[in-house]
């Protein structure tokens, strides 16, 4: 087997997914740069989401390898934060804010060691640069869409890890939670750290991301932004519903 590298925190070989028998991924390959913000563009079932969930172990795959940091993701998931789409969260769970926050602490405690005083100043400091600090005692399901993203985001903060998956962060939120959103995507750059996110706006990806995945159940293009988010590839990817997409960037 071709053996993995440190410069790819993420390497896929020939993964494939199905669902009740129906494939879903088919064939794909990839390997992410280190300290990049990659951008996962593609319609609608198009498989984005059952990416990032068997590239985290959270559903089998039928076929291919994944390797997390040249490793199993069970090895390096201290290493590895991820942020679901809002939809996938109970917003009805008794919970505060600190509390969410604080559990992107516990992959780094063993089974009986508690809390510490550091833990709750790392969680602190997620919520300042969220700019929700001020909200920590409020209840999740009080908040606005764009506050309870930031909670979520704030959380993988808090883990410390040096890989993150977002899916949908900007998805039904407010200007300034994606400003927020964006601008801790830029300093995790800045710290060498990898970030991947889903993504609809076609008028952002330019300005957001590094790299672009394109795909459409097979990868349909990876690379630099500059290089591969062209007119042509975006046709490839989308097909017949880009004719219901917003006018973007790609209008030049």
């Amino acid at each position: 087997m071709t053996p993995y590298h440190s410069s790819h925190p993420i390497e896929i070989k020939g993964l494939s997914v199905s669902y009740d028998r129906k494939r879903v991924l088919t064939n794909i390959n990839l390997k992410v740069p280190a300290g990049s913000i990659v951008g996962v563009i593609g319609p609608n079932g198009a498989g984005k989401s059952t990416l990032f969930k068997a590239v985290l172990g959270l559903i089998d795959i039928n076929v291919g390898d994944v390797r997390v940091h040249g490793q199993k993701i069970e090895d390096v998931r201290t290493r590895v934060a991820y942020v679901p789409q809002k939809d996938d969260v109970d917003w009805t769970f008794p919970a505060t804010v600190e509390d969410i926050v604080l559990m992107g602490r516990y992959p780094h405690k063993g089974i009986f060691q508690s809390l510490n005083r550091q833990d709750r100043d790392i969680s602190d400091n997620a919520m300042r640069d969220l700019s929700i600090l001020d909200l920590k005692d409020r209840q999740i399901g009080e908040l606005s869409g764009g506050q309870q993203q930031r909670v979520f985001i704030a959380r993988a903060l808090a883990q410390e890890a040096d890989l993150f998956f977002l899916d949908e962060p900007f998805v039904g939120v407010d200007m300034l939670t994606e400003d927020k959103i964006i601008e801790l995507l830029w300093r995790l750059r800045e710290e060498k750290k990898t970030t991947l996110v889903v993504h609809h706006d076609l008028s952002t990806v330019e300005e957001y991301f590094d790299h672009v995945i394109l795909l459409n159940q097979r990868l349909v293009t990876f690379g630099k932004t500059e290089d591969v988010f062209t007119p042509e590839n975006v046709n490839r990817t989308y097909g017949a519903q880009l004719n219901i997409l917003h006018k973007t960037s790609m209008e030049k």
